[in-house]
């Protein structure tokens, strides 16, 4: 007692008060009691200012944030402390930094340690010494009991006895073993998730499906009865959990996810929840308990999730996503290995485009290549019809079958929660009429709940019955012999109106893994890697520079090119019109476009005189000259009596104004002009004037 001095109790005693976890706070409530007497045993040893710090209830005393601590020693550097009193070394710290901060706080304003065993003071060297061990028996004590637990939770692991919790699905029968949970309801939900995904192939897609369709998935709660399982409408995390457990393919896995430690404020701060690779998983057993699908198709639907995260992958291909390119997240390129983009443009947003960027965007660097998506999207379809033309019939039979398949799940989904709640009602029922009626207070609870499961019940039956009325969306034998027919020639069902962009990808993605191109100087070089391991090589036509898809045909250009030399814009767009001739849109020729392609073909426009410096007259010119009429000269033309030529039907002929002047062609001209009749037949009939 010689170590408590009037200085000491000038001061006041802290009673420092802490539990390490919520579950000891709640049951262990001997520990508590101890710890907040030992104010009576401060003011046993003098002190008449006693304050108890119980700030760190349910705190670990090995490095987190403890709040209570943080305002012991603060008090302490105040000087307001006499005294420090716990149950031990482990109630203060259970670390190293904390046990020796506090003693060096202590040892310099001489402030005593009182616990159960004696009264120590921080200068005096044997009671330092004897502090100092006692905090690192606690560490090490603390790390002894951490070691011992994690070992034996690990083999019991590695037995697939361990069981922390257990997945919606499935109930724990024994301490050691699992199985599916035998509620119908339950399984049937469960395997939903897991075909819509199997057709859908995206987390999101499945989501937005079930939401729409208003089809709860079940939730695991806790209850005064124990777990209890609840529906209700799932969101994003509750079905890529799912998804993404290994525990729905019959395997049983541990470890899978891991924490870190980091230093805040100069303190230890763990943060939990994150995910290692398979390899590094603490165990792995398959076939340990019956499954909802096989590990294969477990195994399959990783690689879609994972293959849909953008950016999250060098060899991620992305989601489907909106946009009428097909290749979206296919095409690497052959030049610098990395994946290509696409952007849209154009007025309404849907010319694609295929470009590497990633070494503009990451260093700086020149873009790489760049090119239109219209032709290799074709060229690239081509060879996937031509791929699966032999699977096109069994294809249009499931799509049949899928469309009844899909609308019996609802339906079996609601016939389930139906019977569910009929039980919930009948069992609300039996409460009701199983209690005393004079007890008022219980049986108007109990009446309100059984009103309840009847309004679920009334909700559910005026749900099925608004099904059973809406007309069915069977197929028409008509419609039936036309699906049929577009698996017979999957080439029209690719190209048919109802394909939309998605399911042509969807497809596409089904086949091919990976597309490497090249840009060469007239084609791109494209290696189709398709999903079975073989490749194809592919060649497609690269525009030149200025040269599009609303380019006008050659053809076009050839024409207008003549037409130039002969006659002015405005009979140009006559001529092209009546010969059917389009523009690289599709649109009929007027006089300003028939001079827009000129000026961007640089062809020179007619001039007046033109066609007289070469030596050539029109059909009309021919006619006077020849003192004949049009039709004759075009009869002349027939009968190759004159020589002529024409570009296009309905341009004008172009004859040479010295052929005019043979002998032979007059000759046949001056007949044609004579009032007998051309033919040698003595029946045929002068006409007199």
């Amino acid at each position: 007692m010689t170590k408590i001095t009037p200085d000491h109790l000038a001061r006041s005693a802290f009673v420092y008060v802490r539990q390490s976890t919520a579950d000891q706070v709640l049951h262990n409530h001997e520990s508590r009691r101890r710890q907040y007497a030992l104010a009576e045993r401060a003011r046993a040893l003098g002190w008449t200012a006693v304050e108890i710090i119980d700030d760190d209830l349910g705190r670990s005393g090995s490095g987190i944030a403890r709040p209570g601590f943080e305002k012991l020693l603060a008090a302490i550097c105040e000087g307001r402390v006499g005294a420090v009193v716990s149950i031990e070394a482990s109630r203060l710290a259970r670390n190293g930094r904390d046990w020796h901060t506090l003693l060096e706080f202590c040892g310099l304003v001489g402030t005593l340690i009182v616990d159960e065993d004696g009264i120590y003071d921080a200068r005096h060297p044997n009671d330092r010494l004897l502090l100092g061990m006692k905090g690192t028996m606690s560490e090490m004590e603390l790390s002894l009991f951490r070691q011992r637990s994690v070992e034996a939770l690990r083999q019991k692991a590695h037995r697939g006895e361990l069981f922390l919790t257990v997945a919606v699905g499935f109930l724990k029968v024994s301490h050691d073993r699992i199985e599916k949970d035998p509620d119908r309801r339950v399984q049937e939900a469960i395997g939903l998730v897991f075909t819509k995904f199997a057709e859908l192939q995206t987390v999101r897609q499945v989501h937005l499906w079930m939401r729409q369709e208003r089809l709860p998935l079940p939730a695991v709660g806790s209850g005064p009865d124990g777990r209890t399982v609840t529906w209700k409408l799932p969101i994003y995390n509750t079905l890529r959990h799912i998804l993404t457990n290994p525990v729905y393919a019959g395997a049983y896995a541990f470890g899978r996810t891991g924490s870190r430690v980091t230093i805040e404020a100069g303190r230890k701060r763990i943060v939990r929840g994150f995910r290692k690779d398979r390899g590094d998983w603490e165990a792995l057993i398959l076939d340990h308990h019956e499954g909802y699908i096989s590990w294969s198709e477990f195994e399959r639907n990783q690689r879609l999730i994972s293959d849909n995260a953008n950016g999250q992958s060098f060899m991620s291909r992305g989601s489907v996503r909106r946009g009428e390119a097909l290749l979206a997240g296919l095409l690497r390129c052959g030049h610098c290995g990395r994946k290509l983009h696409i952007a849209y443009s154009g007025s309404n947003g849907r010319i694609g485009r295929y470009h590497c960027r990633g070494g503009h965007l990451n260093h700086g660097g020149d873009p790489c290549i760049s090119f239109g998506g219209m032709r290799i999207d074709q060229a690239v379809g081509a060879e996937v019809i031509d791929r699966l033309q032999p699977l096109g019939i069994e294809a249009a039979i499931m799509a049949v079958e899928a469309q009844h398949v899909e609308r019996t799940a609802k339906r079996r989904q609601l016939d389930l929660a139906l019977e569910q709640a009929r039980y919930e009602a009948a069992h609300a029922r039996r409460r009701y009429e199983a209690v005393d009626p004079d007890n008022r207070l219980v049986a108007a609870e109990l009446e309100y709940r059984w009103n309840e499961r009847l309004v679920a019940v009334r909700a559910l039956e005026e749900e099925q019955t608004a099904m059973a009325a809406e007309p069915q969306p069977a197929l028409t034998d008509a419609e039936r012999e036309r699906l049929l027919a577009l698996g017979a020639d999957l080439e029209q069902a690719w190209n048919s109106p109802g394909a939309t962009s998605a399911t042509r990808k969807r497809i596409i993605r089904t086949v091919i893994e990976e597309i490497v191109v090249t840009v060469g100087e007239a084609a791109l070089n494209l290696v189709i890697r398709w999903a079975g391991g073989d490749h194809t090589a592919l060649s497609v036509h690269k525009n030149r520079a200025g040269e599009h898809r609303w380019s006008t045909g050659t053809d076009v250009v050839t024409l207008v090119s003549a037409l130039a030399r002969q006659m002015p814009d405005r009979a140009i767009a006559a001529v092209l019109n009546r010969a059917g001739k389009r523009t690289g849109k599709g649109n009929g020729w007027t006089q300003a476009r028939v001079r827009s392609l000129r000026n961007h073909r640089d062809i020179p426009p007619y001039r007046d005189g033109e066609r007289t410096e070469r030596g050539e007259v029109t059909l009309e010119e021919a006619a006077t000259l020849l003192n004949v009429s049009e039709a004759t000269v075009r009869r002349l033309i027939q009968e190759k009596v004159l020589p002529a030529h024409q570009l296009c039907v309905g341009a004008p002929w172009v004859i040479r104004r010295s052929d005019l002047d043979d002998p032979a062609l007059r000759c046949a001209a001056e007949a044609r002009r004579s009032r007998r009749p051309p033919s040698d037949d003595p029946r045929q009939n002068i006409l007199e004037l």
